[in-house]
């Protein structure tokens, strides 16, 4: 009977544990990048395109870490999450064309 069992040595092969170490790192880096973002807005001096530029780039980064590290979309059986996200962005992004379109014309 003990044979059909699972062990606990078994249970945790089977389920990975992700410890607070990621989750740690991420938590600075986005700091990191919050903080560099304001320094530049607050320099003044930086150029104008560069500064948006920077932002755009930090932005998608945080996006980034923010999917991957904690909504976990890094791991696998999140594809139904992914595609319901990535309608809605291209939902918004073409209401924001046809917006610019209706506003220019």
């Amino acid at each position: 009977m003990a044979g059909n069992h699972p062990t606990t040595e078994n249970r945790q092969k089977r389920h990975k544990v992700e410890g607070s170490q990621k989750h740690v790192i991420s938590y600075i880096f986005s700091l990191v990048l919050t903080l560099i973002a304001f320094a530049t807005v607050m320099a003044g001096e930086v150029n104008t395109t560069f500064t948006y530029i920077l932002l755009l780039v930090m932005a998608g980064l945080q996006v980034y870490i923010q999917m991957a590290f904690w909504m976990h979309m890094k791991d696998r059986g999140h594809l139904y999450a992914i595609i319901g996200i990535l309608s809605g962005v291209f939902v918004v992004f073409t209401m924001v064309i046809m917006a610019e379109y209706w506003t220019w014309w």
